[in-house]
C-alpha cells in the first residue's frame, strides 16, 4: 500500500512538472507570438513609409518635369514676341514719328 501512495505521489508530482513545463511553453509561443506581430507592424510601419516617400519622390519629380516643360514653352513664348517686337519695332518707330508730325 505504501508503495501505491508513493507511485501516486510521483505521478502527481510528475503531472506538476509537465503542467509546470506547459504553462513555461505556452507563455514562451505567446510572448514569441507578441514579439513576431510587433515585427510585423513595424514592418509594415517602415514599408508604408518607404512607398509614402517613393510616391512623394515620384510626384516631385514628375512636378518637376512639368515645371521644366512649362518655362521653356514660357520662354519660347517670351523670345517669340521679343522677335516679333524687334521686327516692328522700326515701323512704330515712323508711325510715332509720322503721329508727331501731324500735329
Amino acid at each position: 500500500m505504501a508503495e501505491v501512495l508513493r507511485k501516486i505521489k510521483q505521478t502527481e508530482r510528475e503531472a506538476a512538472r509537465k503542467l509546470s513545463a506547459a504553462h513555461d511553453e505556452a507563455s514562451k509561443i505567446v510572448a514569441d507570438a507578441r514579439k513576431q506581430s510587433s515585427e510585423l507592424v513595424n514592418k509594415a510601419a517602415d514599408d508604408s513609409v518607404s512607398n509614402t516617400q517613393k510616391t512623394l519622390d515620384t510626384a516631385k519629380s514628375e512636378a518637376s518635369k512639368s515645371a521644366d516643360k512649362v518655362i521653356k514653352e514660357g520662354d519660347k513664348a517670351v523670345e517669340s514676341v521679343k522677335s516679333t517686337a524687334q521686327k516692328n519695332q522700326s515701323k512704330a518707330v515712323e508711325y510715332i514719328l509720322k503721329s508727331m508730325s501731324s500735329l
